[in-house]
């Protein structure tokens, strides 16, 4: 709790510890005792997503936001509850990613990933939603492998290389793209990420 709001404190000085804290307090105990697969309380991967845009330092109301991300979804939480706790701008951010989350890639108006990238980017009214989404995705990439069913990943990591590892290139945040890509590729094809990070191994030595 300290940890997330000395980090939004330190490049935003006039953001308010109580609000953060309250809404800390607020995912906490409505996510309850829910657990991720890895096993860890559900609530550490909202904190998790807070401090990822704590670090690429989006306003207070976004941080709220991320670690609220998930609980009209998961939780027995109603966005009027949401309003009225933290304010109309973190209201309509959670509801922005709650919808985005229930967009269907498979679905047949979205068969190429191109045209689905535009479809979310028109959809998105507020850019700070994407950005939730995206490290929302992040951290879930980051604990993937906990994920028991090989299906399951598989169209995860697609999904995130075709759809989201663009979408942040497009937003300018290329180390978010590149680690998503990454992520992605192990899942999808492991020997043959080995094989070229083998290759630029090689390749940085003899130009050592």
């Amino acid at each position: 709790r300290e940890d997330l709001i000395e980090a939004v404190r330190s490049y935003h000085p006039n953001a308010d510890p109580k609000r953060l804290g309250i809404a800390y307090d607020f995912a906490k105990k409505h996510h309850g005792e829910q657990l991720r697969k890895s096993g860890d309380p559900y609530y550490s991967h909202p904190v998790k997503v807070a401090m990822l845009l704590a670090h690429i330092k989006l306003d207070e109301c976004t941080i709220m936001a991320g670690l609220l991300h998930d609980t009209v979804e998961d939780c027995d939480v109603s966005l009027d509850e949401i309003e009225s706790l933290f304010g109309n701008d973190v209201a309509e951010l959670v509801d922005g990613v709650t919808k985005l989350g229930k967009l269907d890639y498979k679905s047949e108006k979205s068969k190429q990933a191109e045209n689905f990238q535009k479809f979310i980017l028109a959809t998105v009214h507020d850019i700070r939603v994407l950005l939730v989404k995206l490290a929302d995705r992040l951290h879930n990439m980051r604990t993937l492998h906990f994920i028991p069913k090989e299906e399951s990943r598989l169209r995860i990591a697609r999904e995130t290389m075709e759809i989201y590892a663009p979408l942040a290139r497009r937003v300018g945040l290329y180390q978010v793209a590149s680690e998503l890509e990454d992520l992605a590729f192990f899942h999808v094809n492991a020997p043959a990420r080995d094989s070229i990070i083998q290759k630029l191994e090689e390749l940085t030595s003899e130009n050592a």
